[in-house]
């Protein structure tokens, strides 16, 4: 019975624990919002310097705070009224985020592209990740279940 598909964990499946993951992707969005930000110190004016740091450091904060707003979600019942403030937490962040990105676009100390282009630190992450996994599928000729 512990062979059946219904039985077998993601660590069985892909031979890696979930915090390998997360960890390789946090680290893959701070590489990628430094090479962004020392990129835009020599090319490119101070206003979208900053906001490339900016966005790059509230992408790595929202990453770090959706993760543990959903494993409280996860861990505590819904119902409870800790369990919504754990749930409002999880939306609370999106204000968070704007309210820095607006704050810092009125006092004219960042370029609202650049900020936006540093929030979206997470995709070059999961574009290493997923070329990575990809690059281990060829070397390690693996099958699919």
């Amino acid at each position: 019975m512990s062979q059946i598909a219904d039985s077998v964990t993601g660590d069985v499946v892909t031979g890696q624990d979930a915090g390998a993951l997360e960890a390789r992707i946090a680290r893959a969005m701070t590489i990628s919002v430094v090479i962004a930000v020392v990129i835009a110190a020599f090319v490119a004016p101070w206003r979208v310097t900053i906001g490339l740091l900016l966005g790059g450091a509230l992408s790595i904060f929202n990453y770090r705070w959706l993760h543990s707003s959903v494993v409280a979600i996860v861990n505590l019942k819904a119902r409870t009224s800790e369990g919504r403030a754990r749930s409002l937490r999880y939306l609370l962040r999106y204000f968070v985020v704007g309210a820095v990105v607006f704050a810092a676009y009125q006092l004219n100390l960042v370029s609202l592209a650049a900020a936006l282009a540093g929030l979206c630190a997470f995709v070059p992450a999961l574009m290493f990740e997923a070329l990575r996994q990809f690059y281990l599928v060829i070397i390690n000729r693996e099958e699919s279940f």
